[in-house]
């Protein structure tokens, strides 16, 4: 299985990680997430109210945008004024899931925060390095509203997997990204447990020997993502 890819990296190594706090002064909290060349600037704000649809007395909410600046590219991207783009709204809405899946909603009062995830620099993994930052800018949110209990229960974070020139690869980078065979994203919360997996076959089909692979590389790339999480922290 061995191999040394493009960057110089073996099969199971990801790019390096890390994490500039506060790096906005007007949120709540603000973390500027590098992921090899891949950046992501995630910023939380808080509302003291619900979404209309939401009834009082069920807890607060949690929910994330995402947006790719006009310079995250090779190309200017265009700005998605006339709307979210389908692709820029499933992003979202899946750093939302992951989010809430490890903060306890009713410990937040009927307040909402709100994740902005807004890539800077696009070099593949954005969405994973958007939920990797999402949840260490909320776990530091969530503590400075200074709450009778921190509401989340525990981190989250995100990798890529997928089979490039037949092997499977642990964190996809744009040249590797636009050229796998199969390309999945992998959640996990820091028990190690499952919080979603997205996973297609790009050009041909994979087998269960295959998927288990991946699944054990995202398993470890994601336990290595929350050790990384916890430093900044100071967990």
């Amino acid at each position: 299985m061995a191999m040394t890819r493009h960057d110089g990296r073996m099969h199971d190594r990801h790019r390096p990680l890390a994490f500039e706090l506060d790096f906005q002064r007007g949120s709540l909290s603000s973390v500027l997430v590098s992921l090899g060349k891949t950046r992501v600037l995630c910023s939380v704000s808080v509302e003291e109210r619900l979404p209309p649809w939401m009834r009082p007395g069920g807890g607060g909410w949690v929910t994330a945008e995402y947006a790719m600046l006009p310079g995250a590219g090779l190309e200017r991207i265009r700005r998605e004024r006339g709307g979210v783009s389908g692709r820029s709204q499933e992003i979202q809405r899946l750093i939302g899931r992951s989010l809430r899946a490890v903060t306890d909603l009713r410990a937040l009062g009927e307040r909402t925060l709100t994740v902005d995830c807004d890539v800077i620099d696009a070099d593949g993994g954005t969405r994973t390095a958007a939920i990797t930052g999402a949840a260490v800018a909320l776990w530091r949110a969530a503590a400075r509203l200074r709450l009778d209990a921190q509401p989340m229960r525990r981190l989250v974070s995100a990798v890529s997997v997928g089979v490039v020139d037949g092997h499977p690869v642990l964190d996809l980078d744009y040249r590797e990204d636009s050229g796998a065979d199969v390309d999945m994203n992998v959640v996990m919360d820091a028990r190690g447990h499952f919080v979603e997996v997205q996973g297609t076959a790009e050009g041909g089909t994979f087998s269960r020997e295959e998927l288990d692979q991946l699944l054990a590389l995202g398993a470890k790339g994601c336990a290595e993502f929350t050790a990384l999480q916890q430093e900044a922290l100071g967990l």
